[in-house]
């Protein structure tokens, strides 16, 4: 109980930290994310500039601050969509069986066939690149994990004593499924989800990192990465920085997870 109280605790900090620098942005911008001065390029931090500049001058932390809304909301829409999608699905699988779960199913297989970040680049590939299309193409990739965890629990829960008890008494199937196995799979759906949060954030970023994400003059934490490469070794606070957000954010939802999967 120890362990699962202190996951839950560092990773809702971590979480809640980056959230709050995100939405501060929304507020007030140390400086303008995309305004170019020559004169102060690769600044390290200073009063001025809190985490430097980069090679045109522009401010990182308020890069960092407006690139975190990205990541953040394709995070979102991964963990959000994708286990509502997910759970619809393979739970319509697991109660109705026959048919329709060898339909669902072979759906999500055929899904599987393709990787989250891979699927995301055949849709760039196909259609342009951009946040949207990575954002929706992320998505669509989580949705078979989802549906395979909904449907497997639903299977186990479904020829519970209590299901049977709740069935014999005239209980419908969508009153089943919301008051009696849905609680019962919330947890492992919500580790998935904290899963999905950080592989979505992952996959955004290496896409904006070979140019096919999020697009200039947006700034995105891949797409910093890819700017600061040439400049490691004058200015390594410009690699620093998108990184350390990548990983920090990561680190809070694997975490968190972490939490939610102890008992």
């Amino acid at each position: 109980m120890f362990w699962r109280r202190l996951h839950l605790l560092v990773g809702g900090l971590i979480i809640c930290s980056i959230t709050l620098a995100v939405l501060w942005g929304f507020v007030e911008l140390p400086r303008d994310p995309t305004g170019i001065d020559v004169s102060a390029r690769l600044q390290p931090p200073s009063q001025t500039h809190w985490l430097g500049t980069d090679h045109l001058g522009r401010d990182l932390l308020s890069r960092l601050m407006v690139g975190g809304r990205v990541s953040l909301a394709v995070g979102s829409a991964a963990a959000g969509l994708g286990l509502a999608m997910g759970l619809i699905l393979g739970t319509t699988a697991g109660v109705r069986g026959g048919l329709w779960d060898e339909g669902l199913m072979r759906l999500a297989d055929g899904l599987y066939a393709f990787p989250p970040f891979l699927l995301a680049v055949l849709a760039v590939t196909i259609w342009s690149p951009g946040g949207t299309t990575a954002m929706a193409a992320i998505t669509l990739g989580t949705i078979p994990s989802f549906m395979r965890l909904s449907r497997n629990n639903t299977l186990q829960l479904r020829e519970s004593p209590y299901i049977e008890a709740a069935r014999a008494i005239g209980a419908g199937t969508v009153r089943i499924v919301l008051r009696h196995m849905l609680p019962n799979m919330l947890r492992p759906l919500l580790v998935q989800a904290s899963v999905a949060f950080a592989a979505a954030v992952l996959a955004e970023a290496s896409l904006s990192y070979l140019g096919v994400g999020t697009q200039p003059p947006m700034p995105s934490w891949g797409r910093m990465l890819r700017d600061a490469q040439g400049f490691a070794g004058v200015a390594p606070w410009a690699v620093l920085a998108p990184g350390a957000a990548i990983a920090w954010t990561v680190l809070g939802f694997n975490i968190l997870g972490d939490g939610l999967q102890k008992r």
